[in-house]
């Protein structure tokens, strides 16, 4: 049995520019941390010969295929033609989080399958390299509107500036901050989840439709990578990284209407009024998580503020997709 995973991620700045649609005209950059949350996988040996299927899947629902076109769920049917297996294999997902709440969570997913798989098979590929197959999977085999930013971090984890200069070409520059840094960033961070679910690709397919008109815009938005990463290593006050975020919220919701809503609203400006120096919501917009930066000593008033609703701390700069049992 193998057993893999992958990290699921924060993504801080220069959402929207790690497109191709974007950076194949003008480079992007983005700034995210892989977390310690995590989407697992486990692949094991099935003796098809003895049943009358061929594979056999589970993950919210349960499938048994005798072929590889018979699979329901395609994220699974094509990383198993990818990997050339077809027969004889059992998988099992889950994960520590909800999908669909713009932690990364799909992506997570496909690059700790792909993980799995390429060591059931005995083979080893470099983190770049299971990141550029995951993107190819997701984007080119099935045409999913997505970034790369997500299976970039699901795969090389680590706490980085991402910069994209190509489809090909992704490079990534580890944060170098001190232990007692990170400790002081985490102690800031907090993760509200909205209890709203949705489709990132309908909010996403709306933005490439305006990445034209609002390429200003998403150059602003990169030009915060690399402000948010000053803050960071040269030590000043966190509440500066929390100002920028309130900012990139402001941009953020300019690139679709979608991305928020009143109920969204309503429980930002609660987060500002409780002591929050600023936030966003995290991945496409429309529901999932809101990242709130806050002193740590208003966290305790935050959470009396929003009970009724899942708060989650988290470690920053955790590993990227592993295997954590092979036996």
């Amino acid at each position: 049995m193998i057993i893999s995973r992958a990290p699921l991620r924060i993504s801080f700045f220069g959402g929207g520019t790690d497109f191709p649609e974007y950076f194949s005209k003008e480079s992007g950059a983005v700034l995210a941390t892989a977390i310690d949350k995590y989407s697992y996988v486990t692949a094991s040996t099935f003796h098809s010969h003895l049943f009358d299927y061929a594979v056999r899947i589970s993950y919210s629902k349960g499938e048994l295929a005798k072929t590889i076109e018979d699979i329901q769920h395609p994220v699974f049917r094509e990383c198993l033609r990818f990997c050339g297996l077809a027969k004889d294999i059992e998988l099992h997902t889950v994960a520590d989080l909800p999908s669909f709440t713009g932690l990364g969570s799909s992506s997570s997913f496909t690059v700790a399958l792909l993980k799995a798989l390429h060591a059931y098979k005995g083979e080893y590929v470099t983190p770049l390299q299971l990141a550029y197959e995951a993107i190819y999977i997701e984007r080119d085999v099935l045409k999913e509107c997505v970034g790369v930013q997500d299976q970039t971090t699901a795969a090389v984890g680590g706490f980085n500036l991402l910069e994209f200069r190509a489809k090909d070409d992704i490079r990534v520059h580890p944060l170098a901050l001190t232990a007692s840094r990170t400790r002081e960033f985490e102690e800031h961070l907090l993760l509200l989840f909205t209890g709203i679910k949705r489709q990132a690709q309908t909010i996403e397919r709306v933005k490439l439709e305006n990445f034209e008109v609002k390429r200003e815009l998403l150059r602003s938005m990169k030009k915060m990578v690399e402000k948010g990463c000053e803050i960071l290593q040269t030590g000043v006050s966190l509440a500066n990284f929390g100002e920028l975020l309130r900012e990139a919220w402001v941009s953020k919701r300019r690139l679709a209407a979608a991305v928020t809503n009143d109920e969204i609203d309503r429980l930002y400006a609660l987060g500002l009024a409780e002591g929050a120096w600023g936030g966003k919501l995290l991945g496409a917009g429309g529901g999932g998580f809101m990242l709130f930066m806050a002193p740590p000593e208003t966290h305790a008033r935050l959470r009396r503020a929003f009970a009724g609703h899942h708060l989650v701390s988290c470690k920053i700069n955790a590993p990227g997709a592993d295997i954590i049992f092979a036996g």
